[in-house]
């Protein structure tokens, strides 16, 4: 199949010949066909199989048939929202006046009410600046036939179902919408009843694991090492190439250290102004930088074709991620590679990738962050066990035996100071005759006073007080110095 036999206008056809998209992938061709015939589509594939392309061939094909009609497309980031928006402008190239409109965070307002005073035809935004025009009756949904949300569950887990909710109740009720998600999880499936009719589901390739253009290994190294062995690879690699961290400070940093050691290199999070995330974005695809430093904010969505290698300086937060990262590498047919730098702190975190990787039949893992699972053992805490050496000296020895509830009294005595151990609970005697106990509560069990040290009833000088020292080598058998 090709795209000559979709029934597609030739200017769009045309237009993809010109990005470099002759054929169809599989997404592409199971989705494009029940889109043109007005079909709602619940759709899920693997990163970096053209899901973009999937929606906007069906949903500009019959745009272009309803004159008064108009899109809405979400998307979670703006950084996905600014791709969409890109695409869009190649494929119509100027075959339709105020094409689009980008309605994002951190973009100005005033720009932005300017763009839909000229009525675009297709709206694309975040969910929280699209609620702001909606609030400001800047934006009106009457009219919008099209709807589509794309990376649902991402939007789910970023917490936009209020706004999805808010946003859904300014839509018609007739209305054709696309939801097209990586993974299709219980709680995407029941928000597709709850805002499509009778959709065609559309599941491809397994969510779970990668794609086989994408080379994955594993390094192990250490905390000192972790660095070093990063710059190692960047200069055994060619290529552009993206390096994921744990979080913002630590991308800031990372390519800090990266710019100190003369390469080039930027860093991206969600907490640098949106001119800035466009310029970084802006000079990493036009390959003025060769390396991006990035949290997972760039994990989803983010169409760089000549990216290279992948490499995972931190492990994600929860496995979905480590698909979506690596998935930045190996688009479109072409082969990449991804690295982890593995720290033995990491083993944990790594066992459930794996796990999630090579689980049966697909099936859905919690997204969750990941968590360092330990064994469960029986509590048992090793204690200390004393002997009385030759000439009273303390004599070391761990008992095989000993457990949380040190069984019998094991008193260890020396020439300078005597210890007793007791079982817990109980009241001891201390070197200098004072009671203590876990719970002091508890009754004195004289029964259970050893020898070594009974108690003692202190008494001022005056009432006939007597000598520390003296009362201890009695009880010692043996003289303190």
């Amino acid at each position: 199949m090709n795209f000559n036999d979709l029934e597609l206008p030739p200017f769009l056809v045309k237009s993809l010949n010109f990005m470099g998209i002759a054929t169809p992938t599989p997404i592409q061709a199971a989705a494009i066909p029940p889109g043109l015939e007005g079909r709602d589509i619940l759709a899920s594939a693997q990163t970096g199989t053209g899901k973009t392309i999937a929606y906007l061939v069906p949903l500009i094909t019959r745009l272009l048939n309803s004159p008064t009609d108009t899109a809405l497309i979400l998307t979670p980031t703006r950084e996905l929202a600014i791709q969409v928006k890109d695409t869009i402008e190649k494929l119509l190239y100027k075959h339709l006046p105020n094409p689009v409109a980008l309605l994002i965070g951190g973009d100005p307002m005033r720009k932005q009410l300017d763009l839909l005073k000229k009525r675009p035809k297709i709206i694309v935004g975040t969910p929280g600046r699209i609620n702001d025009h909606l609030s400001r009756n800047s934006l009106k949904l009457q009219k919008t036939r099209f709807f589509v949300i794309d990376e649902a569950d991402r939007m789910l887990d970023m917490g936009f179902e209020e706004d999805l909710e808010n946003i859904t109740q300014q839509l018609p009720q007739e209305r054709q919408t696309f939801m097209f998600s990586a993974t299709l999880p219980p709680n995407i499936v029941k928000l597709s009843q709850k805002y499509l009719m009778d959709p065609q589901r559309i599941s491809l390739g397994s969510s779970t694991k990668p794609t086989e253009q994408v080379n994955q290994q594993t390094i192990q190294t250490t905390v000192t090492d972790k660095f070093p062995c990063l710059l190692k690879e960047l200069e055994n690699r060619e290529g552009s190439i993206i390096v994921f961290v744990k979080t913002k400070i630590g991308a800031e940093n990372l390519a800090d250290k990266l710019k100190r050691e003369n390469l080039s290199a930027d860093a991206i999070h969600g907490d640098l102004r949106q001119r800035k995330r466009e310029q970084v974005i802006h000079a990493f695809r036009n390959q003025k930088r060769r390396i991006l430093v990035a949290t997972d904010i760039a994990a989803r969505g983010l169409d760089v074709p000549h990216v290279r290698h992948v490499v995972n300086y931190d492990l994600p937060q929860c496995p979905e991620d480590y698909i979506h990262r690596i998935g930045r590498t190996g688009r479109a047919g072409l082969v990449g590679e991804a690295i982890s730098l593995l720290l033995p702190a990491d083993r944990h975190a790594w066992r459930r990738i794996n796990d999630f990787i090579n689980q049966k039949n697909g099936a859905h893992s919690s997204s969750a962050p990941l968590q360092r699972r330990t064994r469960k053992k029986p509590y048992q805490k090793t204690r200390p066990s004393f002997s009385n050496g030759q000439n009273g000296q303390g004599e070391y020895r761990r008992s095989a035996t000993a457990t949380s509830r040190f069984r019998g009294e094991r008193t260890v005595e020396n020439d300078k100071f005597p210890r007793t151990f007791r079982k817990k609970g109980d009241f001891r005697t201390s070197a200098l005759g004072v009671r203590s106990s876990s719970h002091p509560a508890r009754p004195i069990n004289p029964s259970r006073r050893t020898n070594a040290f009974p108690a003692v009833n202190f008494k001022s000088k005056s009432e006939g007080g007597y000598n520390i020292k003296k009362r201890r080598a009695e009880n010692m058998g043996e003289i303190v110095r």
